[in-house]
């Protein structure tokens, strides 16, 4: 029988919060009508989307109008860069700009080389089109360098999509710097008659730590999801600054503003609202996990020879703490703690499976061995001191016994 679940996996996915599923229930029980519809269910639905949108737009410092619900926050993440691109393509043929087969060719994109899949997917299969696309370095701690930002910058430069939080190692990128160097590029761009470059960022880690005030950060997209957050799985949402223009990438019955049709999951996006106005609540609890957090690292430092941490302390969110752990393979490590009711994860769930090393880590500089041999811990709300003693107890042997197995000797 399996013991209590330690679950140290709060990156990946978080367990619902009971008073986000308290507010979901109605709207999957006796609420149940479709927001379209013009009868009384239908305008009962409408509302409750139409408030969850305002009181999301509230916690961003935006407008309503400038929330578009969507399925996932990979869809999200789709919708910003792909519709932006497919935009901007439009608009320059339709000027005379360029004949129909340059279109794609005049468009020029900027990320990191550290960007979850949902960003850079959709980025290398615009490039296979023939985007131009610049993939940023970043320095030991996973942060990319502004000057580097501004000489990767041409006239033909559309779109920058760097992630607020990168969700394997928590480092946090200079988010508010870019958007007020990019504000100064555009001013200077449109004096000139130049395309505007547009600024995207992927959120999804951050929400639940940091200030997302759009209007603060500078950018034109933004990216959330509600299972990162407490909420529910299958809804994300997508900031589009108004009067930024898009190209809706699911088409059908106009819903979203037309931007993102399909009926929406209403029980859904009031879990997502209902998640995001607690946050606000919880901010107090930052402290007490970051604390745990450090509890983990010192401890495995301590009591494990040959173990490096591959998360900066200073730059990177208080509850994530990635390591190498020399000689030991971490899919062996999460399998054997998994045996001990321990959940962790050896990067992004959404590649967790693939037998690639991760890309995040070979960008910090470390070989495929120790790529390899990384395990990632995220804590949350609801980790606590005795958990962590826990989880310090049983590591040790585990990494021990792996490192016999694979015939390594620890100094």
């Amino acid at each position: 029988m399996r013991k209590k679940i330690i679950y140290l996996d709060y990156a990946s996915t978080t367990p619902i919060d009971s008073e986000v599923l308290k507010e979901m229930l109605p709207y999957l029980k006796e609420k149940y009508g479709n927001p379209s519809s013009v009868h009384f269910l239908g305008e009962e639905a409408k509302l409750a989307t139409d408030n969850a949108r305002k009181k999301v737009a509230d916690v961003l410092n935006c407008l309503s109008e400038e929330i578009i619900f969507t399925g996932s926050a990979t869809e999200a993440d789709n919708l910003a860069i792909k519709g932006v691109i497919e935009n901007c393509k439009l608009s320059r043929f339709h000027r005379g700009l360029t004949t129909k087969s340059e279109q794609i060719e005049n468009c020029h994109i900027i990320t990191s080389m550290i960007e979850h899949h949902a960003v850079l997917e959709p980025i290398k299969a615009l490039e296979k089109q023939g985007v131009e696309v610049t993939y940023l370095p970043v320095n030991k701690s996973g942060i990319i360098n502004i000057s580097n930002l501004v000489k990767a910058i041409e006239e033909n430069t559309v779109l920058v999509s760097i992630m607020y939080v990168n969700n394997e190692i928590g480092a946090i990128q200079p988010l508010k710097q870019i958007g007020e160097l990019l504000q100064e590029i555009n001013e200077l761009r449109k004096k000139s008659g130049v395309q505007k470059i547009y600024f995207h960022s992927d959120a999804v880690q951050a929400v639940n730590y940091l200030d997302c005030d759009v209007k603060k950060l500078g950018v034109d997209f933004l990216t959330l999801s509600g299972h990162k957050i407490y909420g529910p799985k299958g809804v994300g949402m997508l900031y589009i600054k108004k009067g930024t223009p898009i190209s809706p990438q699911v088409l059908g019955g106009g819903q979203e503003a037309a931007v993102r049709s399909g009926t929406e999951n209403v029980a859904g996006i009031v879990g997502l609202e209902a998640a995001i106005e607690k946050v606000k609540s919880q901010k107090l609890k930052v402290k007490s996990i970051e604390k745990l957090r450090n509890k983990l690292i010192s401890g495995i430092i301590k009591t494990i020879p040959d173990v490096q941490l591959n998360s900066s302390i200073k730059n990177s969110l208080p509850n994530i703490a990635n390591f190498s752990f020399k000689g030991a393979e971490g899919e062996a490590i999460v399998l054997a703690l998994d045996q001990k009711g321990i959940c962790v994860s050896t990067g992004s769930a959404c590649s967790s499976r693939s037998l690639e090393p991760s890309h995040v880590l070979l960008a910090l500089g470390l070989a495929e061995e120790e790529a390899h041999s990384s395990v990632r811990f995220s804590l949350g709300r609801y980790t606590t001191s005795r958990e962590i003693d826990y989880v310090l107890k049983i590591l040790p042997g585990v990494v021990e016994r792996l490192r016999k197995i694979s015939g390594y000797s620890a100094r």
